[in-house]
């Protein structure tokens, strides 16, 4: 798994077609075979990343950059100005005003800390689609591109790897810029092209599946380089392969 030289510390780039993981609840189950595990960042221990380092697996840092859920470390640590609307699906979470780095860079700068001091490879940076949803915020789709920008160069000093969560239309305008991506039911719902371009430079894209899919787009998808497991929503350590 080839590692890359940016403007910070060296990071990871994986390569398209690895085997992966996605557990964000329940003990992690290290006998499933992969080569990346994509983890909790706040729950995962230093000691829990270094037991799934000796078995030869990259570790990927779950992160919500987009949100505030509660119960977090530092959930009280988010100014009432930059905390919105609810998370369609997920109540209990509150976008956040990604615009305001003045307020939200130190916090997030501080998890990206905790990541790299936890020996973790990469981050995972979910909900950020402000611009595309209901977020109580007029966020626009260049300011999230800007956010993400800055989430990616921040996770490079730090020598992360950084991978986009969803958002395929801001794909081919940060294609060059991020290491990996992590998809939900690309097949299912038919937008699995536009890692294409993701795919084309030999970067990993990951996706996971709640519902059965057909053998043949399990090919389709795996001979376009995407790595696709079928999941529990819960995201449990219950893992299928894609067939």
């Amino acid at each position: 798994m080839a590692e890359t030289a940016g403007k910070g510390a060296r990071h990871w780039s994986p390569p398209a077609g690895l085997s992966w993981q996605w557990q964000l609840t329940g003990p992690i189950d290290r006998s499933v075979a992969a080569e990346v595990f994509d983890v909790d960042g706040f729950e995962t221990s230093s000691a829990e990343v270094a037991a799934l380092h000796r078995q030869g697996a990259k570790v990927v840092c779950y992160l919500d950059m987009g949100a505030v859920e509660p119960g977090r470390p530092d959930s009280g640590s988010f100014p009432d100005v930059v905390v919105g609307n609810p998370v369609q699906g997920w109540d209990e979470e509150h976008y956040l005003d990604i615009r305001r780095l003045d307020l939200l860079g130190p916090i997030f700068e501080a998890r990206l800390d905790l990541c790299r001091n936890k020996g973790f490879d990469g981050v995972e940076a979910d909900l950020v689609d402000a611009y595309d949803n209901d977020s109580g915020f007029a966020i626009t789709r260049a300011d999230e591109l800007t956010f993400i920008r800055w989430l990616i160069a921040e996770c490079h000093a730090r020598g992360l790897a950084f991978g986009l969560k969803n958002v395929p239309d801001l794909v081919p305008d940060l294609a060059d810029d991020i290491d990996f991506a992590i998809a939900e039911e690309c097949i299912e719902q038919g937008w699995c092209g536009s890692y294409d371009v993701l795919t084309a430079k030999g970067k990993a894209v990951f996706d996971a599946e709640y519902t059965e899919v057909s053998p043949r787009a399990c090919a389709r998808a795996a001979a376009a380089g995407i790595s696709v497991i079928r999941k529990h929503l819960e995201l449990d350590a219950w893992r299928r392969r894609c067939a």
